[in-house]
């Protein structure tokens, strides 16, 4: 069985840890005001890596909240990823020189290409991941406020064909909701790419875990868990023991 890795998540806005309801700016719940501190706990308790975003950054485009995610990866014994708002090659560069293992590119794959394809053959598909957000199968893009007419194999499949190695998928629907993931898409997206998929949005309890990683052979590498984190619905500790076994 391939290795299956938990990504605990924080997203942050105003320097400080929440979580939207479906990325709805409206619909916003605090749940700490130190991201660093959050990225800390979470490596203590064993994770390897832990997934940031900027939801600020993601807005204004440009990034907003990168002292948290540099002072993780500079200070903390994981590997940090980090999305949002990610849209220029210094903005790449500035993350990577301070030692972020990998950046994200969300809405540039359908913006920008020119950009993503630049920045997968100067770094790697190891160092650039893409982030491919979903609503019923079509590409979401500019923080999920549009949604494009691109299907998310399709995007997928180009992407591959460009260098990336690893994607990101979030099915919006499902995002905070707590309803379990669509595993259907996340697996459908492995068989397209022939690439690493993580699986991102309303992954809810240790079932939802076992599910997932039962496709860790066909694609399925890992995935972020948010909201079930901060509720206390699944214990970081014994989930990460939970996937070692």
């Amino acid at each position: 069985m391939s290795k299956f890795t938990i990504y605990p998540a924080i997203d942050m806005r105003g320097g400080k840890c929440v979580r939207l309801l479906q990325g709805d700016y409206d619909k916003e719940t605090v749940y700490g005001d130190s991201p660093f501190e959050m990225a800390k706990a979470f490596a203590e308790k064993g994770a390897s890596w832990i997934h940031m975003v900027d939801l600020d950054g993601a807005k204004a485009g440009k990034p907003v909240n990168q002292e948290y995610v540099i002072r993780a990866a500079k200070e903390l014994d994981a590997n940090i990823q980090i999305g949002g708002g990610i849209r220029t090659p210094e903005d790449v560069a500035a993350y990577l020189e301070a030692g972020v293992a990998r950046v994200i590119l969300g809405s540039a794959a359908i913006s920008d290409p020119d950009f993503v394809q630049s920045m997968l053959n100067e770094y790697g598909g190891e160092k650039i991941a893409i982030g491919i957000d979903a609503r019923d199968g079509y590409v979401a893009t500019h923080g999920w406020l549009e949604t494009s007419e691109v299907r998310a194999e399709e995007l997928g499949k180009e992407l591959a064909e460009a260098g990336a190695e690893t994607f990101i998928m979030t099915d919006i629907s499902r995002d905070g909701m707590m309803s379990g993931p669509n595993v259907e898409a996340i697996a459908s997206l492995g068989r397209a790419t022939e690439k690493q998929v993580i699986a991102s949005g309303g992954v809810s309890s240790m079932a939802d875990l076992q599910e997932l990683s039962q496709y860790s052979s066909k694609g399925i590498s890992g995935a972020i868990i948010g909201k079930a984190l901060y509720t206390d619905k699944i214990d970081l500790s014994q989930a990460l023991a939970e996937v070692e076994r």
